[in-house]
């Protein structure tokens, strides 16, 4: 699964950080050990026929689930069924259905067999029954925003922008809402399902499409077939009214399932995943192992994406336009992510939600391989300094990464479980090499191939692949928590010829973490390296030079998950842009140089930095430019101009240009206006701001004339922004509202949040400020747990109270503005409102 991992920035700056993760129990499961499912029977085989009622959003089934005593002998079962109305079971054999006794608590379904059956004794189990996801109450969490396991998304057509959806969410034990099964990961079993759908929709499930059979009733009954095992949780439907994009790899068909609007763009969103298919076989050494590889998109869909075998769903976001699309396609990661499941997680799958690891931080790490494979080494290094800073500001460091405590098992999916997952990953591949680590893949893969994982046979393949002990390694990152927080220090002794690298550990706590570094020490551009072992709270590493060093680089491959406080000089900084050359070691020298930028060599650095050969480093650089500095910003306005001409990337340009318009500058004007017609959306919104601080008139009336066309992504926003601050009323307030609702949940949607909170303020259209207001709920609600002890009163204090505030003086003589009042505060407290 890939859930929306975001940092917001804004929030942070905005309020203090010291967030802790909201729990909201009494502490008891901390005294619970969660392991592994007791296997009493195993799931064998799976056949589904379902039919679906979109007026009361039910689904109608029969199962016929094949099983088989795991060792001991057994005459019951129990299976899970969440919510139904089970209308009969039976024991089919043959043509003949036996009734069976059973008890139903409407969670769990308890069956007598009749009879004692032993292992490998194989039965069936025949149950008709009826889903009602919407009439089920369930807790969702921080990935899944709830666990209905079937969604029917507008099933009666009467949302106009809305098209009618069906899909499902296994993830963790959901999938039990919509069929009976033993949901837990460690099960596995083939399946066929017959989905019978109206006519003018398609569908999808695992497996291949084996036959379609047209209806008397204008429906039509498709059968998947799923010839392979996989966990319950994986098992999926979709419907709809797709375009089906297909595509290819080695003969099997790899196809995207999008809304037919989208289908002139689905290449350019998903066209890579050939060429993933076969970097992934490449790198672990096992072929892609599904019989065919889908993607299809939902709306309204409760988390980033999921991997159901050959079938991974993905949010509606992921269908960007083309001018989107010429800035980058931002959800590549999701379908890199969610395409190494295919491997991790669903040929082997964790055996308990204790042991996630061995699936979601897999697919975290294999985000920074592709980006690395594909764009090169500073893109992959980029991905991965993204997400370890994701776990540093999740406050996770009381978290074990394999967790078998925990208050509910969707907790798991959180900060530890991908991003500092991802990050041991790629030290313990820097330790390894190449090698000896897709080796150490390769043969987990190979020998749990169909089985489930844990992080001990994880690190069993690895030391019979390197021939290492790797017990400290896996005890001090996998069975415990935290991570290394450091200062390092240099003395210098030139009578002597040696320098000094002191390495303290700071973390709180009796816990000191034993790391295999390398120190690279330079000379001009010849460096020496050293590879040691810090060990201890402090370490003190003697090196002899000649010459004192221009640079002494800590952590040379720059891998270590750590929090460092570095003791190094400007010179020190400059010297390790220019030729340690790693992603990170340009970062960081480019972060001292920010924060100095009074100094002439350090604005020099910055002013290289800002054409380094990077696209997201030249932004980055850009974005910390303090041109309210005279010196700063007389000495970067010519390669700003520049840039924002010439600069290759989008990115970069939108960058410059956002910057060069805080200058003020009549002569700029004709870069803006032709710019404002730039296909990028990010180029064309950042010149229209732009724009408007020198001609405030043309900007308004160009953004009335972008209001009548589709609009997404930064021009959207700049849009909104100038319509409301121009005066608009409520007849621009389908564009505002519309933009607003657009957004991804990011720094952006933020950034509009006060001003779309302004515009409610001022229009008086009741139905309009519901609407409006629910927009804001919807996004207070959605960000990650993390984040929410810092969000909700952020939105509940600042902008949804400030919208009453400022309604209140109209309110004693107008009693709609008293209704939205009562409304907004309504929804402050949690309730759904009237």
């Amino acid at each position: 699964m890939m859930r929306f991992f975001l940092i917001f920035s804004l929030i942070v700056l905005t309020i203090a950080s010291n967030a802790q993760p909201a729990t909201g129990d009494d502490g008891n499961w901390q005294n619970i050990y969660r392991g592994s499912s007791s296997r009493i029977n195993d799931l064998v085989h799976t056949k589904l026929e379902v039919k679906f009622d979109y007026d009361k959003s039910y689904l109608y089934g029969r199962a016929w689930v094949t099983l088989k005593p795991h060792f001991y002998i057994t005459d019951s079962l129990y299976l899970d069924a969440k919510g139904m109305n089970i209308n009969k079971v039976a024991l089919a054999e043959g043509n003949a259905l036996i009734p069976l006794k059973y008890s139903y608590d409407s969670i769990g379904l308890n069956i007598k067999l009749g009879k004692k059956y032993s292992e490998n004794e194989k039965y069936t189990v025949y149950i008709e029954y009826t889903s009602k996801p919407n009439e089920l109450k369930v807790k969702g969490s921080e990935a899944i925003k709830d666990a209905k396991g079937l969604y029917f998304i507008n099933p009666k057509g009467e949302e106009k922008e809305k098209p009618t959806q069906i899909w499902t969410q296994g993830e963790t034990e959901s999938n039990s809402v919509w069929f009976p099964t033993i949901d837990k990961p460690n099960q596995r079993c083939t399946d066929e399902i017959y989905m019978t759908v109206p006519q003018k929709y398609v569908t999808l499930s695992n497996g291949l499409l084996i036959s379609q059979k047209k209806n008397a009733d204008g429906t039509r009954t498709d059968y998947w077939k799923m010839d392979l095992p996989h966990a319950p949780y994986l098992f999926f439907m979709g419907v709809g009214d797709y375009a089906i994009i297909k595509d290819s790899y080695k003969g099997k068909e790899v196809s995207y399932y999008v809304e037919k609007a989208y289908a002139s763009v689905a290449r350019k969103i998903f066209g890579n995943t050939p060429e993933m298919i076969a970097f992934y076989s490449k790198i672990t050494g096992v072929e892609f192992p599904w019989a065919k590889y889908s993607q299809i998109t939902g709306r309204d869909y409760v988390s980033g994406a999921m991997e159901n075998t050959t079938a991974t769903l993905h949010t509606d976001a992921l269908q960007q336009d083309a001018r989107e699309l010429v800035d980058g396609n931002k959800f590549e990661e999701y379908i890199a992510h969610e395409l190494f499941h295919q491997w991790f997680g669903d040929l082997v799958t964790t055996e308990s939600w204790s042991n996630i690891t061995v699936n979601e931080s897999f697919a975290n790490y294999s985000e920074v391989l592709w980006n690395q494979y594909k764009y090169g080494k500073d893109a992959g290094d980029d991905k991965n300094f993204e997400d370890m800073e994701g776990y540093l500001h999740s406050q996770s460091d009381t978290k074990d990464l394999v967790r078998f405590h925990y208050a509910d098992k969707e907790d798991v999916f959180d900060a530890v479980s991908y991003n500092k997952g991802g990050r041991i990953l790629n030290m313990l591949h820097t330790y390894l090499g190449d090698s000896a680590f897709f080796k150490g893949l390769n043969l987990y893969l190979t020998t749990n191939k169909f089985k489930t994982g844990e992080a001990h046979q994880l690190r069993l393949a690895f030391e019979e692949v390197s021939g290492q002990d790797l017990n400290w390694f896996f005890n001090q990152w996998y069975f415990n928590s935290g991570n290394p927080k450091v200062e390092i220090s240099y003395v210098y002794d030139d009578a002597a010829g040696k320098a000094s690298v002191i390495v303290n550990q700071t973390q709180e706590g009796d816990n000191i973490f034993r790391l295999p570094i390398a120190i690279d020490v330079y000379n001009g551009k010849e460096k020496l390296r050293h590879n040691v072992w810090i060990t201890h709270r402090t370490d003190t590493f003697s090196l002899a030079y000649k010459k004192r060093p221009d640079l002494i680089n800590v952590d040379a491959e720059k891998v270590m998950l750590w929090e460092k406080k570095d003791n190094k000089t400007l010179d020190n900084f400059i010297h390790q842009y220019s030729f340690a050359g790693n992603y990170l070691d340009r970062k960081e020298a480019i972060d001292y140089c920010a924060k100095n930028q009074d100094d002439q060599k350090a604005l020099a650095l910055l002013k290289i930095a800002m054409k380094d050969r990077y696209h997201a480093l030249r932004s980055y650089t850009i974005g910390e430019l303090e041109i309210k500095k005279q010196t700063v910003k007389n000495e970067v306005e010519p390669l700003l101009a520049d840039i924002a001409k010439n600069d290759e990337k989008p990115t970069v340009k939108s960058a410059a240009i956002a910057m060069l318009g805080q200058y003020g500058k009549q002569e700029y004007k004709p870069l803006f206006v032709n710019a404002i017609h730039d296909s990028s959306y990010s180029v064309s919104g950042e010149a229209l701001g732009a724009l408007a601080r020198l001609d405030g008139d043309a900007a308004i009336a160009d953004a009335k004339i972008f209001s009548k066309e589709p609009l997404k992504g930064k021009l959207a926003g700049v849009v909104s922004e100038i319509l409301i601050e121009s005066g608009s009323g409520e007849e621009d307030f389908d564009i505002i509202a519309g933009n607003f609702l657009k957004l991804p949940v990011s720094d952006q949607k933020f950034e509009a949040l006060q001003p779309f909170a302004d515009y409610l303020s001022r229009i008086n259209n009741t139905e309009k400020v519901k609407k409006g207001v629910d927009m804001i709920i919807d996004l207070r609600d959605g960000v990650p747990a993390q984040y929410k002890n810092e969000v909700i009163p952020l939105i509940n204090n600042m902008i949804l109270k400030g919208i009453v505030s400022r309604k209140k003086p109209a309110a004693q003589s107008n009693p709609q503005i008293q209704e939205q009042i009562n409304y907004i505060n309504s929804r402050i407290e949690g309730k759904k409102g009237f």
